[in-house]
């Protein structure tokens, strides 16, 4: 056996050990009965998983650890208790999609046997886990990168503004400008970085809304001038989901007695577009906002203090902010909770020394 074959064994009884302890969490946190029984028969289910991992891993005469969930873990569940069980449920719906997928990807590469066949059958559980926790049975979401709405623009706006700003204002201190300047020019890019990324999410969003409605139509006109034809179509779509012929025009059939449900359906079931209800000023004002307060953070120092005081300061709870929203990033994009913050304090340190030596450089020719 392979090292390489034993991490991922190692990598994927952890993460079963932590979706055993989060649903655990979310049967607690849940008001509905019906959730807090799904939550527990997932729960239930991931143990199950954890098992199967470790009498895997212990057939090779390897030891494991006692089931400890990891920082990252513990830290959703504080934030599910603090702040409700919103997000993490989102979380755990998409990670089980991000488990069917690293599942596949372990079944079509591994060179063990019983691991090919165990991570195929994983893949097909995570599959029937992350479908129970939507209501959108149509859509995998292993294909599709978007998870956490609102939350992830406002972790993204923040990010924007914080490195933005940040290196601006080691460009300042690079070319030795006096405290007030680089306050003013802190200030300045406060404001800029704030209005660029709100006008950008507000455009955006309108632009969604406009797609949305312009498909909407068509549909609409579609459907009153060819409503056999619109009825076959969306049948077909069911049945290539797996459905029975009879089912799936039984379906239909009752959907055309209700047109604005029928049109509903059909932009979800065909063109994955699921509600119109986007508001780009909301977007637009909540980005613009969450930009703002990552671009003032390497501000501040200077509002208080000046001089080497300020710097260091600045570059402290600069380089800290840049760990965290690496940090809050890979709850979107499922990478390690650690790897990921160090990631973004990399950037924001080689964004501190381009900044600053830019500006240090510039000065030399003015």
């Amino acid at each position: 056996m392979q090292n390489q074959d034993l991490d991922l064994w190692r990598k994927s009884w952890q993460e079963e050990v932590d979706a055993h302890y989060l649903y655990q969490i979310l049967e607690k946190t849940v008001s509905e009965e019906r959730d807090r029984k799904l939550y527990r028969e997932l729960g239930g289910l991931e143990a199950e998983h954890v098992d199967a991992w470790e009498n895997l891993i212990r057939e090779k005469n390897v030891a494991l650890g006692a089931r400890k969930p990891t920082f990252k873990s513990r830290l959703l569940a504080w934030a599910a208790g603090r702040f409700g069980p919103g997000f993490l449920r989102q979380y755990m719906a998409a990670w089980e999609g991000r488990e069917v997928r690293e599942y596949l990807l372990l079944h079509q590469h591994a060179k063990q046997p019983e691991t090919r066949a165990l991570a195929k059958q994983l893949a097909m559980d995570s599959a029937e886990h992350e479908q129970l926790q939507t209501d959108d049975d149509s859509k995998e979401s292993w294909h599709s990168a978007e998870s956490g709405g609102m939350l992830r623009n406002v972790i993204y706006g923040f990010n924007d503004g914080l490195t933005a700003n940040f290196g601006l204002i080691a460009g300042m201190v690079g070319a030795g400008a006096q405290p007030h300047l680089v306050v003013v020019s802190g200030m300045a890019g406060v404001l800029a970085d704030a209005l660029s990324m709100g006008s950008s999410g507000y455009l955006a969003a309108k632009s969604e809304a406009e797609v949305y409605e312009n498909e909407r139509r068509k549909e609409k006109l579609e459907l009153t001038v060819m409503p056999e034809i619109e009825a076959r179509e969306l049948s077909l779509i069911y049945q290539s989901k797996g459905m029975q012929a009879e089912e799936a025009d039984r379906m239909v059939k009752a959907l055309m007695t209700d047109k604005p449900a029928f049109l509903q359906e059909k932009m979800k079931q065909e063109l994955e577009m699921e509600t119109a209800s986007i508001h780009p000023l909301r977007e637009g004002w909540i980005t613009g906002l969450a930009t703002a307060i990552g671009a003032i953070i390497p501000v501040v120092p200077f509002l208080i203090t000046e001089g080497v005081p300020a710097i260091v300061a600045s570059f402290a709870i600069s380089m800290l902010a840049h760990f965290a929203v690496g940090a809050a990033r890979s709850f979107f994009t499922g990478r390690n909770f650690w790897k990921s913050g160090m990631e973004m304090f990399v950037v924001g340190f080689g964004i501190a020394i381009a900044g600053y030596f830019l500006g240090e450089w510039l000065i030399k020719f003015m």
